[in-house]
């Protein structure tokens, strides 16, 4: 059901209340997430903390540990504002004065255990869930620290261009093809700032970095029938086009062919695909047109794989400097793009050469252990789902080796939460039956459980899945 007219008033009242906090703190101390959604929060919080003249200080964290848990409640600045995480953990506060801008599930325990609240005290929790609304796609973490940003300040506009970054990093695009609901709202705002333009095209990775005969090479989601993973296949569709892939002794973009060139291009590519595809190919997609070209800064997508490769590499301080328009940290973040691309090819030649991919009857899973990191393990999973090598109408789980357990990543096709998935209850219930923690969305969604717990653990995810779906 979509949200209501009073859903959106109430998430008004709500966004002037903890803007109203935030102009009264003192300093502020903003813990947010690592992956592009959160950095891009992150830096939205930052700069608005900064224009409000606030001492401040931004910290990034994998995760809500308990360690984390312990800093937020046992912290000195007079505010604490969480992005992008601590939704599922609203119980587990104990201090006054934290604001949430997160669309996660949140914690139902949270009600029940807090003490009343009132207007100068508590938690000022601000999530899509609490608004009739799907946080899953119809707007994100840094969507929801923008509109709070806004409520502090309109001036506050030029940062909207960053929460559409975070809605292309987390896929809310995906299901549609274009980003929906709330999202457009923020859309809408970076347009008429001149920070974005929207167009119809395909939906590939590499618009503007990527040589073209690499654009159409490296496509997979969903495939090219004839044209993926075929090098020789792909320079002979651009000659049929007669669509040069050099000018000037150098490989151009997608980007750079003329209108009619990608027009004639498209055309053939659709008619390669099957119409269910069709959809998944074309559609939407985000140009920044004030960043640098070549950059990777000007695509959506592109932009928040800078992000994220700075995040899942322990460096999300340059993620950050980057949404501050930094641009000496480019260099930076081409070491991290560049270890992020080899780990992530090396991940999927591992899964594929080990044959790890195990199958039950309602969920598919792969143990990686040490061999792939845990900051990627989630981004590997969605991309074996949609590989085309195994069954995309069932979950994956996948598991990796962390410092305090093994981190458990699941990810599922958006057509199986209309007969009823929801990997955020599945992960948050299995993980604390074996005495884990987790949480999520209904098609995304974690968790961190003891090693010895694998099995114990899939056999109840396998029984939540079937019983939901069946």
């Amino acid at each position: 059901m979509p949200a209501t007219a009073g859903d959106l008033r109430r998430m008004q009242r709500d966004l002037d209340s903890a803007a109203r906090a935030l102009r009264d703190a003192r300093d502020i101390l903003i813990i947010t997430h690592i992956d592009a959604d959160g950095i891009s929060a992150g830096a939205i919080a930052d700069m608005t903390a900064e224009r409000l003249g606030k001492p401040h200080t931004v910290r990034f964290e994998k995760k809500i540990s308990e360690e984390t848990i312990e800093l937020i409640n046992g912290s000195r600045e007079d505010l604490v504002w969480i992005c992008d995480l601590g939704s599922g953990y609203l119980s587990e506060f104990t201090r006054d004065n934290i604001v949430v801008t997160d669309h996660h599930v949140p914690d139902p325990r949270w009600r029940t255990r807090q003490t009343v609240l009132d207007s100068f005290a508590g938690i000022r929790h601000l999530n899509p869930h609490s608004y009739g609304m799907d946080g899953s796609y119809e707007i994100c973490g840094a969507g929801m620290t923008y509109l709070l940003s806004k409520a502090v300040d309109p001036s506050n506009t030029d940062l909207a261009y960053l929460a559409v970054v975070g809605a292309v990093g987390d896929f809310q695009d995906s299901g549609h093809s274009a980003l929906v609901s709330m999202n457009r709202t923020v859309m809408g705002d970076a347009e008429a700032n001149g920070d974005l333009v929207v167009d119809m095209d395909l939906r590939f990775f590499g618009r503007d970095t990527r040589p073209i005969n690499q654009y159409l090479q490296f496509s997979s989601d969903p495939r090219i029938p004839g044209l993926s993973d075929n090098a020789q296949a792909c320079l002979q569709f651009l000659d049929s086009m007669g669509i040069r892939g050099k000018s000037g002794g150098r490989w151009r973009t997608w980007s750079s062919l003329s209108a009619d060139e990608r027009e004639r291009a498209t055309e053939a590519i659709l008619d390669m695909v099957g119409p269910e595809e069709r959809d998944r190919v074309f559609g939407e997609m985000y140009t920044f047109p004030n960043e640098p070209s070549g950059t990777g800064l000007r695509d959506a997508k592109e932009f928040a794989t800078v992000l994220n490769s700075c995040g899942r590499y322990d460096d999300a301080e340059t993620g950050l400097r980057i949404c501050r328009g930094d641009m000496s940290a480019l260099k930076d973040a081409e070491r991290n793009r560049t270890e992020h691309r080899r780990h992530i090819s090396e991940a999927m030649s591992y899964i594929r050469d080990n044959h790890l991919l195990r199958e039950r009857r309602f969920i598919q899973w792969f143990d990686a252990g040490s061999e792939i990191k845990e900051t990627v393990v989630g981004i590997v999973a969605g991309m074996v789902l949609s590989s085309g090598e195994c069954r995309r109408r069932i979950p994956i789980i996948a598991f990796a080796d962390s410092e305090d357990g093994v981190k458990v990543s699941a990810r599922a096709d958006r057509s199986l939460v209309d007969r009823g998935l929801d990997l955020s209850q599945v992960m948050k219930t299995a993980s604390e039956l074996v005495g884990g923690y987790g949480g999520g969305h209904t098609v995304a969604a974690g968790a961190t459980i003891p090693p010895d717990k694998k099995e114990e653990f899939l056999d109840i995810v396998e029984d939540l899945v079937s019983s939901q779906v069946e």
